[in-house]
């Protein structure tokens, strides 16, 4: 839908007889919220925003200084098409302000635009295509599989092609362009990918994508989840973000007189995805569950490596068009799609900024299978770890310049401090695993 100004929003809604616009942002942790405002309120939203209390907002404001104002982004304007056609229901995404109409710091989203407007000041545009690997269950009270499909099967191994294609029709009804679904490695897990696009859109666009699945999902009866790692012993659910940066019409990345095609600029973006991974982990991968995906054996990357064909490094350059100028591009594979993706986003991009500017140099790529390789073999590569659990993630972070400076002061003490409450949580679980392992001995 092309809405670009506020009248343009306004006559949607008198013309089409709109009953409800929702107003959607989220929290620190990349949980969606949202509040529905009458037509009638439309003008005031518009052009002053909506206020709400941001103390019971996740990594907002404290009680004392709760005011905050929600302010519609007209461009984002969809209809939500699970809804009623007669009298429909639209959304828009919100840029948080302070009273005073300054934006507000702890915005997951203004970070990120933050960010996109210095790399637009370098005359570049940055595109990213996610890949978001998800489960259907039966219900979310546990993981009984509807389907014991693999990796492209089709029927009847996979039976869930009804639920993706209805989560399609839904994408492209809210403006979302699809490139192609299939049946992912475990069973009952799918994908659905989309068309890459400019940053901030695409951010948007996850945001959405993960809400359809799981109303789609919802009204098939069944329940659709993103948690990283669901099911022992089964592949766990990412995250891959192809990643590029453009100069007009021109992929800054791509140079037809290198053996890989890669320009200089592109070169220095991936070693500085690969010096910084370890300590924007914390962002990309960002829950206790998000570490049990991180293991050897189910293809997710645990080294930091890059390479071309090799889907055990944790960067790829993707060879499917190979010369190609549009299609050169990065493949960043260890994040899940749980993650915020404003802040993930925005660490990655910070990440690959930091070796363009600092001109870190790109190691050889590492095209043998990482995971055969022992311990010994790997540090004669060069090859690191990426964090194991989810408290070493935080302790990365935490003595990070490069997240704090992204994230700015409140969102990266608000973050640390929630992840920190979070391992504590887990750390003094007494779990199944230790009462069938230790009760019987000790």
């Amino acid at each position: 839908m092309d809405c670009r100004t506020a009248e343009d929003v306004k006559k949607i809604v008198r013309d089409k007889d709109v009953s409800f616009i929702q107003f959607w942002f989220t929290d620190v942790l990349g949980a969606l919220k949202s509040f529905a405002v009458t037509p009638s309120e439309l003008e005031e939203g518009m052009s002053e925003g909506m206020g709400f209390d941001g103390s019971s907002i996740e990594g907002f404001a404290r009680i004392e200084e709760s005011d905050m104002i929600a302010k519609p982004d007209p461009a984002t304007f969809q209809f939500v098409p699970w809804r009623s056609v007669d009298r429909p229901v639209a959304r828009m995404f919100c840029d948080i302000l302070n009273p005073d109409g300054t934006p507000y710091e702890g915005d997951p989203r203004y970070i990120f635009k933050r960010l996109l407007a210095k790399v637009a000041q370098r005359g570049y545009t940055y595109y990213i295509g996610p890949e978001l690997e998800y489960f259907y269950f039966k219900d979310n009270k546990g993981t009984e599989v509807i389907d014991t499909g693999g990796y492209f099967d089709s029927r009847p191994l996979d039976m869930a092609g009804t639920l993706r294609r209805d989560t399609i029709f839904a994408l492209q009804a809210m403006g979302i362009q699809v490139e192609y679904s299939h049946h992912e490695v475990a069973p009952s897990q799918h994908e659905i990918d989309l068309r890459y696009d400019e940053g901030l859109r695409m951010a948007d666009k996850t945001m959405t994508y993960r809400l359809v699945v799981k109303e789609i999902a919802n009204q098939h009866g069944v329940y659709a989840t993103f948690m990283p790692k669901p099911i022992f012993g089964q592949n766990g659910s990412g995250m891959h973000v192809h990643q590029s940066l453009f100069k007009g019409n021109k992929n800054a990345f791509y140079d037809p007189n290198d053996k890989y095609n890669l320009s200089d600029i592109a070169k220095h973006y991936i070693a500085g995805l690969l010096r910084h991974a370890p300590e924007i982990t914390a962002v990309t991968n960002q829950w206790v569950n998000s570490y049990k995906r991180l293991v050897p054996g189910y293809e997710a990357p645990v080294y930091v490596s890059w390479a071309r064909r090799n889907r055990s490094a944790m960067i790829r350059v993707p060879m499917y068009k190979p010369g190609k100028e549009s299609a050169t591009r990065i493949e960043f594979r260890s994040p899940d799609p749980t993650c915020n993706p404003y802040l993930a986003f925005a660490v990655m991009l910070a990440a690959g900024l930091e070796g363009i500017e600092k001109k870190y140099e790109l190691p050889d790529p590492i095209e043998e299978d990482i995971f055969e390789m022992n311990p010994a073999e790997r540090h004669a590569h060069g090859i690191t770890d990426l964090p194991g659990n989810l408290y070493a993630a935080i302790l990365e972070a935490e003595k990070s310049e490069l997240v704090r400076k992204t994230l700015g002061d409140h969102v990266f003490t608000k973050f640390i401090a929630n992840k920190k409450i979070e391992w504590d949580a887990f750390r003094i679980h007494v779990s199944q695993f230790e009462i069938e392992r230790y009760l019987p001995r000790l």
